[in-house]
Order: structure tokens, then sequence, then C-alpha cells
């Protein structure tokens, strides 16, 4: 005989006054009789799941739970009581997901998570972290003797890998201004990739010998971010610090004066790279030096149809440079080439001032076509009240 909706409120009542005592068999005989719901009344499964649960009834527990979830399938607790549930029945793979969904639930805005859920929610970091490792742990075992453990394979595949095992971040171009779709993810290029970085790494010492010169008199040097009278200031801490400072040689697609007849070693070097030549925009170079102390804060640059090229010419201990998951350090005349749309970073925690020599290439996959018609994308940009700033 169905139950009246008084009866089931009634026993709803004493099966939730029951669980709040601690006597689970009381809850759990009370509240399966509610299984079939009432008029206007559904039955509660989360209840009876609680219940299930404490009288270590896990396989009903966990079929309550399934029934609640899919009519609630955002419920924090019953989430994480699930994730709980599946941790204690040894099913590792199912509670990672209930946690995870449980974990996102809890961080959408406006969430609002009562405090008695706030240990489950840290029992469940806790919980990921150490699947995490232990996945890693057995990756590494399985994996001993292969090809991976040997290192014959491709970078790609390591990578593959660390993003897999979440022993790494997945970074990827995000240009400040302007995107240009299809270009390889690759936060570094190699040297041998470009046959004219050898002559210009063979004229290093006579630019080292250009740029004591010019440190000699310290003149030229200008913050690399500066404020401008008519633009909001950007909000970066090295905002007029010369402690990041620049000498220009090429600004804005010519070259500056005096200082480029100072230089006509690192002129004449910088003329066998593919710069792009943009008017008002490139060529560019200058020399980029960075004191001790200095940090330049993770950023993204304005343009991902570009690589930046370092030429180090005066490259001292605990200097380094971070281009999405991958850090490199200068080496003098060993160039660095990155693309600089990805997140990145510098920094000088030695005791002497580095400096590189600084400028821009084209994209090696980018077309002649294709780097025309950019020029005149990059042209008619710059035609509407002039060309935005680089800020770093």
């Amino acid at each position: 005989m169905p139950l009246t909706r008084s009866q089931a409120e009634l026993l709803a009542r004493e099966g939730m006054a029951a669980l709040r005592n601690g006597n689970a068999a009381t809850a759990y005989d009370k509240l399966l009789l509610l299984q079939d719901g009432a008029s206007g009344i559904p039955a509660p499964w989360f209840l009876i799941a609680q219940a299930a649960q404490a009288l270590g009834r896990d396989e009903e527990a966990d079929a309550a739970l399934v029934k609640f979830l899919a009519v609630e399938p955002r419920h924090l607790a019953a989430l994480l009581t699930m994730a709980a549930l599946k941790v204690r029945r040894g099913d590792d793979r199912a509670a990672q997901s209930f946690y995870r969904t449980a974990l996102n639930v809890a961080a959408q805005p406006g969430a609002t998570v009562p405090p008695m859920l706030v240990p489950m929610l840290r029992a469940g970091e806790t919980f990921l972290a150490e699947v995490a490792r232990r996945f890693t742990e057995h990756l590494d075992q399985i994996l001993v003797g292969t090809r991976v453990a040997t290192g014959k394979h491709s970078a790609r595949t390591q990578q593959a890998l660390d993003l897999m095992a979440g022993r790494t971040e997945l970074y990827l171009q995000q240009p400040s201004m302007f995107y240009f779709p299809g270009l390889a993810q690759r936060a570094f290029f190699e040297r041998d990739e470009f046959a004219w970085v050898a002559s210009m790494e063979a004229a290093t010492t006579a630019i080292c010998a250009e740029l004591d010169r010019v440190l000699a008199t310290d003149d030229g040097f200008a913050p690399y971010v500066q404020s401008m009278p008519d633009r909001p200031a950007p909000a970066n801490p090295l905002l007029d610090d010369p402690s990041w400072s620049a000498f220009q040689l090429w600004q804005g697609g010519a070259p500056v004066e005096p200082n480029a007849s100072l230089c006509p070693q690192t002129m004449a070097a910088l003329a066998s790279a593919p710069i792009p030549v943009i008017a008002g925009r490139s060529p560019m170079a200058i020399f980029s030096r960075l004191k001790p102390g200095t940090h330049i804060r993770p950023h993204h640059g304005m343009l991902n149809t570009r690589l930046i090229c370092h030429l180090p010419l005066i490259a001292p201990d605990g200097c380094g440079l971070r281009v999405g998951a991958e850090t490199r350090h200068w080496k003098t005349g060993e160039m660095l080439i990155f693309d600089d749309s990805f997140e990145h970073e510098a920094w000088n925690r030695g005791r002497e001032t580095r400096v590189v020599l600084l400028f821009e290439i084209w994209r090696p996959e980018l077309t002649p076509d294709e780097r025309a018609a950019l020029t005149d994308i990059f042209e008619a940009i710059d035609t509407y009240q002039g060309a935005a700033v680089d800020t770093g």
C-alpha cells in the first residue's frame, strides 16, 4: 500500500534524526521504506546512501548515490561521498573522476562550500596528488628498458609523457595582440635549424668589443619599460626601472643614431638574419641589459609570427629564461631562439650584469606570400593612430 504524504514525512524525519544520532541501522530501515517515494516526495537516495555507507553496505550505498546523482549531478556533498566510497571500494579511477568534479563544482564563481565539506575537499586534493604520484611510479616501472627509458624517442614523446604524468604543465601560444593559426606550438627553436646563426655567433667577439665601448660610457641605455604621458602606465614592476634596460640599435624600422654608428660590426651581423622589414615597426634590435637581482615577471609577447633571438654577450651564472615549461640558461656566443607568445620570464640571480643582443626574426614556417601579407596587415594596423607598444 503506497505511503501517504504524512507517513513519508514522518519516516523521513525519523530517519534523519537517527542518522544525526549515529543510529545508522534505524535510519537505514526507516529511509529504505521511502525508496519508492510518496506523493510529492522523491525517494531520499542521498540519505539512504549515507545510512548504507555507515553500515558498510557499500554496494547499496553506491547504487543509491548513482540514482541521486542522476537527478542532482553537481551536488557537492553527494559527489564527495561517492568519491570517498569509490576509494574505500578500491576504484581509484572512479574516485579521481568524482573528486575532480567535486573540486570543479566547489571552484565555480559564487559557489558556497559548507564548512563541514572543506575537510572532504582537502582529502580529495591529497588523494589526487597521491594517485598522480603512484601513477607516475607505475609508468616508470613498466617502461624500464623500453625506448622511453633509454631515451630512444623524440622530445615530443617525452613531453607528452610528462604532461600525462603531471610532471609539467601545458603552455600554448597566447600573443597579446595578433595570433596566426597553424604554427607549431614550440617554445624554443634550436640553433642548428638556422643557417645564418653560425655566422652571427662567429661575430660574437667583435660584437662584445663594441658592447664594451658602449658600457664604458654607460650612455644610451634606457629602461626597457617606460611610462608615456599620453598612455596609462603599464602594470609592470620594472616600469621606468633601469635594472632592465635597452640600448637601441634598430627601433621602429630605422637605425638609431648615434648608437648604430658606434656598433658597425653588430649592425653588419644583424643583416644576415631574416629580420622582418615592416614600416614603423621592424627591424628592431637592442642590447638588453639585466642587472643582478632583477626578475622579469611572466608575460606574453604581442605576436606569434616572430621568434625572439638572444645572442648572449655577457652571461654570468645565476641567470635564466623560462619559456612555457622549459628553462634554459644563456651561454656566451650561443644563440637562444624562442617564441615569446608563450608565457615567459627571465631573471638574474647572480652578481654580475647580463647582456644579450636581442632581435626578432620571422617564424620559419611562414611562406614568402604570408610574410608579405603580414607585412601589409601590420603596416595597416599601425596606420590607425600608431603602433602598439610592446611593454615586455
